[in-house]
């Protein structure tokens, strides 16, 4: 059976929570590799709505093995809150599993986040203030504390005081904030440690035992491609790798075991934060895009820079990821326009470029090259096969397919989990 990797092809925001929820009732395990709480998903299911930030969205189906893997930072507050909010609701989230190699997200960590952030003033990276990038630079410098170290008060002492000693210097000379005490961060990590302990588990172990008998695993990447902090748009990246070789890394199993990997990718482009973005619309294209997409951030509430498809960033992603499917997301937001663009290629300084530009600055000052398609008017959210589409909606579809590096094996044409056309088995 197959180890599936769910990754977003572009900025993230493409909807995986939906893919995921779509896959969910066919898989055992689904399992978040990478990320924090600085990303979310939003997941559909009938009248209900759950936004989730730190879990995997396959928590919300029955029979499903969440798992919290290694290569995620935890926030442990935020953590217990989501477990919290679904359990008031009715979700059964007995079944998570925690990795004990995952670090911890500490009090420090979202301080030093807040303060670094706006100290870099026009420089900003557009950051959450979460923590994230900060516990990912402890686990670097190998200061940072782990799940299985609140097992133990004397090892986790010895850390907490290890990772403030610097720390400390920095807050109160450079940034003039008060010191963070080794006991607070103690006695607030170890407060947590009783109702974590029957959630740690060594997941790795598991996730190979569980391919090994058989079992389909869904490993469902936090983020996207153009934020991976190797091969996204640097430094206006996240911190981790939120590509399909991050599930490897991640998660502990080995490269030789993935058998799909599935990328989401929305009928537009958004991306939230700073950084390049070739086909960001200031007019009202992107109002329409942000208004009738709804492109409010699930985790911050920040609007969304909206722009047109982007080709070329569809085929790096299906070249970086070794792109299976992708699974093309909210086509229906596009109904009503007269012509849609499509971004093709970039002009560089008079040179066209078929492919995402190697240097950072060429990408900066990169104009798109559009071709402009038909649109439609008719609404498609009852669409459940492909010929259910308009004759335009369709050719749309079949154009960006042919010049995006894989095959639209299916397509959101609406929020409900149920608003899907299938074209492609995302499994068999």
């Amino acid at each position: 059976m197959p180890a599936i990797v769910l990754i977003g092809a572009q900025w993230g925001d493409e909807g995986k929570g939906k893919a995921t929820d779509l896959l969910g009732s066919r898989v055992d395990y689904v399992v978040k590799f990478n990320g924090g709480n600085n990303a979310g998903h939003t997941v559909v299911v009938g009248s209900e709505k759950y936004a989730l930030h730190l879990l995997p969205s396959g928590i919300l189906t029955p029979n499903v093995t969440p798992v919290i893997s290694n290569g995620v930072v935890v926030d442990i507050e935020v953590l217990f809150e989501e477990l919290d909010a679904l359990e008031s609701r009715g979700v059964d989230v007995s079944k998570l599993k925690v990795s004990a190699n995952a670090h911890v997200i500490t009090q420090y960590h979202r301080t030093l986040d807040k303060v670094t952030e706006r100290f870099l003033g026009k420089r900003q990276i557009g950051t959450t203030g979460r923590g994230i990038g900060p516990s990912y630079a402890d686990k670097i410098n190998r200061v940072g504390i782990r799940i299985q170290d609140l097992f133990d008060e004397n090892i986790l002492r010895q850390k907490v005081e290890g990772a403030l000693d610097q720390k400390n210097h920095l807050l109160v000379k450079v940034y003039n904030r008060r010191a963070i005490s080794v006991d607070e961060i103690v006695d607030e990590l170890l407060s947590y440690a009783e109702r974590l302990r029957p959630m740690v588990d060594d997941t790795a172990l598991t996730l190979h035992q569980a391919l090994e008998a058989g079992k389909t695993v869904l490993f469902e990447g936090g983020q996207a491609t153009m934020l991976d902090v190797d091969h996204g748009t640097y430094p206006f990246v996240t911190s981790s790798n939120a590509t399909s070789g991050g599930a490897v890394t991640g998660s502990g199993i080995a490269p030789n075991k993935i058998d799909r990997v599935i990328a989401v990718v929305k009928a537009y482009t958004t991306r939230v934060g700073a950084g390049p973005f070739p086909t960001e619309l200031f007019d009202e294209s992107g109002e329409f895009l942000r208004s009738n997409g709804f492109e409010f951030g699930t985790t911050t509430g920040r609007p969304r820079r909206c722009g047109w498809y982007d080709a070329p960033i569809a085929r790096y992603t299906a070249r970086i990821n070794g792109v299976t499917d992708f699974v093309l997301t909210k086509l229906d937001v596009l109904t009503g326009l007269e012509t849609i663009p499509v971004c093709v290629a970039y002009d560089v300084d008079g040179v066209r470029h078929d492919e995402v530009p190697v240097s950072q600055s060429d990408f900066h000052h990169a104009t798109p090259i559009y071709e402009e398609f038909p649109g439609w008017t008719e609404d498609i959210t009852g669409a459940r096969t492909f010929e259910d589409l308009p004759k335009n909606a369709q050719d749309y579809v079949l154009a960006i397919e042919a010049i995006s590096g894989s095959r639209m094996s299916v397509i959101g044409v609406g929020p409900g989990r149920d608003e899907i056309i299938v074209r492609h088995d995302l499994i068999d």
